[in-house]
């Protein structure tokens, strides 16, 4: 088993350990440390394992009980690998910044700015592009997450006892504790264990999603917002910049209903109480802090005027005047900051259902305001660096996170909304049909619907319990809104939208559910209404429909509410399982680009809300990268992704991570937006990269229209066991058919990537390469080195494509296609893949000018490297255990072995980085 970033065996004395001081020295010292520290774990609670950490034992002469615990130890050791990378990351990033200085990092705000002024970007419009910056990354629920919240907690507390192992100061003694601390904690993720018992619940998932803001984002998100403002002060001096909060968070967790029964009304009414709360609890924790530290007496300085009368003002409302001024005698801070923490108290109590005695906030602008006071009052009273370093971060953490820690998005799919729909037209018009979907008379009605007033008095008692559901959550937005914050959701995101009546239908449900608000004597939506196209044929016709749409005049006065942008958001994983990776990508950019320009004629900015997933083949790819690889003009400032799964652990986990992904994204976002309209495709990009989607898209839906495709997929592949392991709370198919177009994308990636085909990411590029070399002749060829050269997009692509065909093993592949029992249809669609594999890599090597995979990314290969020789025993090991498991019909025995089988899936998954 290689043991190093790198492949390079002997880097442990098995026999004897000094821990060595890691201080300014490579990572495979921070990996020799976490290896021998699971090393005496492993011997002190399973000897057997040394030899497999050694890369020495036979595990296929295993019992599947042995198989099983091997399995755990290495599924450990990827993520203490894992861990060494990150540190190695942040400790590299430190020394550039120590030796070169900030504006030398790549995707820092400083290298952005500085950038900027030496091109003679005026501050002018730096601070107009602050103001109408955007910034959303939302946490999905998707089922992409393999560890739980308390082993990620042991994992986090790993990384930072790695991270006091850097620091020079410790005697020999201290430094043995702290090796004592991390073999601790490494144990303690032994004998817990990674993988869910039991089905994941939505509030287990809610329960994971507050862990990232709990242990880093709080904190973290503030300081990105600050370095931010540190780098224009610097790069622009003399300016005085204003910092809106641009960047939140959002999430689809506990609202996400598409294809999850158990995301109902009440499920999303808890989740928002459990945000809430997780940022109230802060904000109290932040406050009081304040209060211990702002000591200040009236004696040391002299008191403003404006705040001593909002000090009184606070100390009558609160009811408690004697008893605070009493407690803080003299201290008219720390009084001032005890009315602010009754009041969250109040509030806290308020959202648990409890009827607070005191005031308290109604909204998360009367604890903002109040923290500006305090601010202002500092600062007239000559403390302005005490506002500045103290209060000024409690302030932008409110501002951020408000009363709701993110904002939640409702999803749902027009299915269901389409049945409500039609529930209501019964209940209205009696018993019949109602008009078909896309005719003048199904539109009609909802023209009619949507501009008659609404009948508050009217009960929807009689209607479906499903319509019911469906209305009850619109009901929630206009509660919440009011009773919660007003920021508490953040749209409605439509899945699976075919037509513009799809998106009205939409908003007449959240007229009938007391959504609309009325502005200046008119009806608005306050929620915006998102329209998801997820194929390609949906792209393609997205354009259409969105000029429709915006022609409605309750969507156009809706919109212009909302701030004059209309979002709309592209699914990278349909659209990749539908068309291949090259005319997915090519699709998802023509669609942008069409959009971005009607917007500008209609007037109406297109912000784009991107579906990415974990793994290349769902849009994951590096972030600089794919930001700037967007149509020009297409994000001004304004960028919402899904973050999903494991993504969000490996970006998140750690505060150092999580600083500088942040600051990465927001970084790169501004790049793009100062860029404008400046990268323009080159000539003839446009028709060579349609010609190449085509051919490519041709060859791929050939493979999915192959006799038996679906046979041999499951039966090569463990597509049904993936959903043993309990990482998510829906079911893996929407409506629980069988076929292939019903699949989610997700579990279609994941299976593919197991059985280590991973045709998602590759197949078909190959065979439009060649299409277009055949047609063109060397013409042709030239051209393709030309736009890989010139193409931002091809590019992106081709380079994802190289490090995906890394991920391939053909033998080990074969190996799983043996387990179809029906040869002719393995020895055929086998076949398929082998020969489409060797012509991809063969023409992107050609394209490339490389002579081997991936050459341009040596960290990619060094760091895949030294995994492989781990990842294609497991997978080997998994083709057997996968049919042991379907053959054996002793359920104590099945048991057995499937417990070592969902070990080798999660292990897969972490040695790769990545499941679907």
């Amino acid at each position: 088993m290689t043991r190093t970033l790198h492949a390079t065996p002997g880097l442990v004395d098995a026999t004897a350990f000094a821990p060595p001081v890691i201080v300014g020295t490579s990572s495979e010292q921070a990996l020799d440390i976490l290896f021998q520290a699971l090393l005496d774990v492993a011997r002190r609670h399973d000897p057997d394992l040394e030899a497999v950490l050694h890369g020495t034992a036979d595990i296929s002469r295993f019992s599947p009980q042995m198989l099983a615990r091997a399995l755990q130890v290495q599924g450990i050791w990827f993520q203490l690998i894992s861990i060494a990378e990150q540190n190695a990351a942040m400790r590299r990033r430190r020394h550039v910044e120590r030796t070169e200085g900030r504006a030398a990092l790549g995707g820092s705000f400083a290298k952005v700015f500085s950038d900027a002024r030496r091109q003679g970007v005026p501050p002018e419009k730096i601070q107009a592009l602050l103001s109408d910056l955007r910034i959303r990354p939302t946490l999905t629920a998707h089922p992409t997450e393999g560890k739980r919240v308390t082993v990620l907690e042991k994992f986090r507390r790993i990384y930072l006892v790695l991270r006091e192992l850097e620091m020079p100061r410790w005697t020999d003694r201290e430094r043995n504790g702290l090796m004592n601390e991390l073999r601790d904690q490494i144990e303690l993720v032994w004998m817990t264990g990674e993988l869910h018992l039991e089905k994941a619940t939505v509030e287990r998932e809610v329960a994971w999603g507050l862990h990232f803001f709990d242990e880093t984002l709080f904190e973290m998100l503030p300081e990105t917002l600050e370095t931010l403002h540190e780098a224009l002060a610097e790069t622009y001096p003399g300016t005085e910049f204003r910092v809106p909060p641009f960047f939140q968070f959002g999430s689809w967790i506990g609202g996400d209903r598409d294809g999850n029964p158990y995301v109902t009304a009440a499920v999303t009414r808890q989740t928002l109480h459990r945000n809430a709360l997780a940022s109230l609890t802060r904000y109290r924790d932040g406050v009081r802090e304040l209060g211990r530290t702002l000591s200040l007496t009236e004696r040391s300085l002299p008191l403003p005027e404006a705040f001593r009368a909002e000090l009184d003002r606070q100390l009558a409302e609160s009811g408690q005047a004697r008893a605070i001024t009493r407690r803080n005698p003299g201290e008219p801070y720390r009084q001032y900051l005890s009315c602010v923490s009754r009041k969250i108290e109040a509030t806290i109590a308020r959202n648990e259902g409890e009827h607070p005695s005191g005031p308290d906030y109604a909204s998360a602008d009367g604890l903002i305001e109040d923290l500006r006071t305090l601010e202002r009052g500092l600062t007239e009273a000559k403390c302005g660096a005490l506002a500045r370093d103290l209060v000024r971060p409690v302030r932008r953490m409110v501002e951020i996170f408000r009363f709701s820690t993110v904002r939640l998005d409702l999803r749902e799919n027009t299915t269901r909304t389409t049945d409500t729909l039609h529930a209501l037209w019964r209940q209205r018009n009696g018993e019949g049909e109602p008009p078909a979907l896309g005719s003048a008379a199904w539109r009609q009605w909802l023209d009619t619907e949507l501009a008659r007033p609404r009948d508050p008095e009217r009960s929807f008692e009689d209607l479906p319990d499903a319509a019911r559901e469906t209305l009850a959550t619109f009901a929630l937005v206009a509660e919440m809104r009011e009773a919660l914050d007003r920021e508490a959701f953040g749209a409605f995101v439509l899945s699976m939208t075919r037509s513009v009546e799809d998106v009205l239908g939409a908003y007449l449900l959240a007229k009938e559910a007391g959504v609309f608000l009325d502005a200046a004597g008119t009806e608005i939506c306050p929620l915006p209404i998102v329209p998801l196209f997820e194929t390609i044929d949906d792209l393609r016709a997205a354009p259409a429909i969105m000029r429709a749409l915006l022609n409605v005049p309750v969507v156009r006065r809706s919109t212009r509410w909302q701030g004059g942008v209309q979002e709309v958001m592209i699914g990278y994983s349909d659209s990749n399982k539908d068309g291949g990776f090259i005319a997915a990508n090519w699709e998802l950019y023509k669609a942008q680009s069409k959009l971005t320009r009607l917007g500008q004629e209609l007037g109406v900015g297109i912000a784009f809300f991107h579906g990415r997933g974990g793994s290349v083949s769902r849009g994951g790819v590096p972030t600089h990268r794919g930001i700037m690889a967007q149509p020009p003009g297409s994000i001004r400032g304004r960028f919402r992704i899904t973050e999903q799964g494991e993504v969000v652990s490996f970006k998140y986990a750690n505060r150092g991570t999580a600083a500088y992904q942040m600051e990465l994204l927001a970084a790169s976002v501004f790049e793009h937006a100062l860029a404008g309209d400046g990268e323009r495709a080159g000539p003839g990009h446009d028709d060579a990269l349609e010609a190449l989607a085509g051919a490519s898209r041709a060859a791929y839906v050939q493979l999915l229209q192959t006799d038996g495709l679906v046979d041999y997929f499951q039966a090569a592949s463990p597509l049904d066991e993936i959903a043993l392991l309990n990482i998510g709370s829906r079911p893996a198919r929407r409506f629980g058919a069988r076929s292939l177009s019903d699949l989610r994308a997700i579990p279609w990636v994941f299976a593919w990537s197991q059985n280590r085909h991973v045709i998602t990411g590759w197949y078909g590029v190959g065979s439009g390469l060649a299409s277009f070399v055949d047609v063109r002749g060397r013409d042709g060829e030239a051209t393709l080195k030309r736009l890989f050269q010139e193409s931002r997009v091809l590019r992106l692509v081709l380079d994802e494509v190289e490090k995906t065909l890394m991920m391939v093993d053909l033998d080990i592949a074969r190996a799983y296609a043996g387990l179809v029992p029906d040869a002719a249809t393995r020895d055929r669609i086998f076949s398929m893949i082998e020969a489409e594999y060797a012509l991809t890599r063969e023409m992107v090597l050609r394209v490339s000018g490389g002579t081997e995979l991936a050459e341009r990314f040596p960290l990619f290969r060094d760091r895949l490297k030294g995994r492989l020789p781990t990842i294609n025993q497991v997978s080997r090991e998994q083709v057997e255990l996968l049919a042991r498991y379907r053959a054996e019909t002793d359920e104590d025995r099945r048991e057995a072995v499937k417990s070592a089988l969902l070990l080798s899936i999660n292990c897969i998954a972490v040695g790769f980085g990545a499941t679907g």
